[in-house]
């Protein structure tokens, strides 16, 4: 059978065809809510007491509120991606019961002391969850199409620079926790702008590589098969590694200036699909990451506390010490959840938690959540393969590498493979900032994934009315057309290919497929 030259013609039948999968995602939701309780159980278990009526309410508290996020998504994204909630829901549960499991360790070493009993972090994460979701939701609500985003692109950039130097300029009694000025504490509660400023810092330089891609593309000296680009055209790379060793000298912040920079490069990458930029942009970290070390005081005692970790391990070495003898002491298949004694790491449950599950779920057990945080990322990355703008391409594919690279460094940190940077891992460590954070993250990616699984034939925010036509498309806002290699015909005699269907002359209604509208 003949292909139709429109291939408009079947978008109805395609649409047709295309499912919500929202029964799906219920199902998966209930999976990843019966493993936390399962395991919740089995923490108990083990420590020889008890199931007690906390375990009730963490496990009925976590249940509603994944009831509450698959009802905003059924509501306002439909065809958004049905695995990407769950995965980040049974992050969360994972982290929830290890957080509660230190708890109970740390409720038993101060009875066996006659101290007060400490305030239970897992209570308290459930409440960070519920207000995770609350910014979940109104993510999904206050953004009905991604594209909008693009218009307040510097807006965005602006916000994430405040926020990223506020703690700087804030008192050290305001801002710093174990030498680095990383947060704003007001009265008992405490934030890391840091978490925020990285969805506003994806979210410009989205923008910003849309409206200015030709700058990063203009031709420029070829060297090793490689067009590197012209050095006035290096400003905005520059800029970036500028902001980064500005975070590291008067923050202290090893985490934020590895994600900053990493993240800025990749996207750049992504938009240009030239490797020079990642060549150049790796040279001047190598030379900002030498000046830092020769200079900056905080830079040399990780570094030298990465290179022999047991050298003063009753010192600065301890937590990363420990930290490895937990990992060891887990093995492969792990001591069991609540058989370990994870509580001997100093910040088992945020910056260490990954050695406190390494300990009790093993080496098997971490590998699996690592393979939940790869297909997370990956959804993310496929979102943006699927999605027809150029925005939401760079968006999508900037915040599925955020949570890929992020989890790198702080797992990179803690087995000793990189320098220990002190950030937190998405949806699992214990606070508020980062679980809040990553929640309104994972619903852009939503609303990326809606847009690029909706049927053409919808309506879609901003569309025109029937019989009306639609105006031309900002570059942000364009959309993109793929074409097969079996719609385009080579010409005879070296001419200029040609695509099936495309305009000829006397017919100046039919434009040529395979380019973005509004170019």
């Amino acid at each position: 059978m003949d292909r139709p030259a429109d291939r408009t013609a079947l978008r109805p039948a395609v649409a047709a065809a295309v499912s919500t999968r929202r029964g799906v995602e219920l199902a998966l939701l209930g999976f990843a809510a019966a493993i936390t309780t399962g395991a919740l159980v089995l923490v108990e278990a083990n420590q020889e007491q008890e199931l007690t009526w906390a375990l009730l309410y963490l496990g009925a508290a976590y249940m509603a509120i994944l009831a509450l996020a698959h009802l905003a998504v059924r509501k306002f994204a439909p065809y958004a991606d049905p695995l990407v909630l769950p995965l980040a829901a049974l992050l969360n549960g994972i982290g929830l019961v290890m957080i509660h499991r230190i708890d109970l360790a740390r409720i038993a070493r101060a009875a066996s002391l006659g101290n007060d009993e400490p305030a239970q972090e897992a209570l308290r994460q459930v409440g960070w969850t519920a207000i995770g979701i609350v910014f979940f939701v109104g993510m999904l609500w206050l953004v009905p199409d991604h594209r909008t985003l693009a218009r307040y692109g510097y807006t965005a950039g602006f916000v994430g620079l405040i926020l990223l130097a506020l703690p700087a300029v804030l008192p050290a009694s305001l801002s710093e926790v174990n030498g680095a000025r990383i947060w704003i504490r007001l009265g008992p509660a405490s934030i890391q702008p840091g978490e925020f400023a990285k969805i506003l810092f994806v979210v410009f330089f989205a923008s910003f590589l849309v409206v200015k891609r030709d700058l990063f593309t203009s031709a420029g000296k070829h060297f090793l098969g490689m067009t590197f680009p012209r050095p006035r055209d290096l400003g905005p790379l520059l800029a970036a590694w500028g902001v980064a060793m500005a975070v590291l000298v008067f923050e202290g912040d090893l985490g934020t200036s590895l994600m900053f920079f990493g993240i800025v490069l990749v996207m750049l990458y992504v938009a240009t699909e030239r490797i020079s930029w990642v060549i150049i942009g790796l040279t001047i970290f190598a030379g900002g990451a030498f000046a830092a070390w020769t200079f900056v005081s905080r830079v040399q005692i990780r570094v030298s506390v990465w290179l022999d970790p047991f050298a003063d391990y009753n010192g600065r070495g301890f937590q990363v010490s420990q930290g490895l003898f937990g990992l060891a002491t887990g093995g492969m298949g792990g001591t069991g959840l609540g058989a370990g004694r994870p509580e001997l790491v100093p910040f088992s449950s945020t910056d260490f938690i990954f050695t406190s599950l390494g300990e009790e779920i093993g080496l098997v057990g971490i590998a699996a959540l690592l393979v939940i945080y790869c297909v997370l990322a990956t959804r993310a990355m496929r979102s943006a393969l699927a999605v027809r703008d150029t925005f939401g391409k760079l968006l999508a594919a900037g915040l599925g590498f955020a949570i890929a690279w992020q989890v790198f460094v702080v797992v990179g940190g803690v087995i000793n493979l990189i320098p220990n940077t002190g950030i937190t891992a998405p949806f699992v460590s214990y606070g508020g900032s980062s679980l809040v954070a990553n929640y309104a993250l994972v619903a852009l990616v939503l609303r990326v994934s809606n847009a690029a699984r909706q049927p053409s034939t919808e309506k879609r925010p901003g569309a025109p009315a029937p019989g009306q036509q639609a105006p031309l498309a900002p570059l942000a806002e364009a959309s993109t057309e793929m074409v097969s290699r079996d719609q385009v015909r080579t010409p005879p005699h070296g001419g200029v290919r040609q695509e099936a269907g495309a305009a000829q002359p006397g017919h100046p209604e039919q434009a040529p497929r395979g380019r973005t509208r509004g170019e």
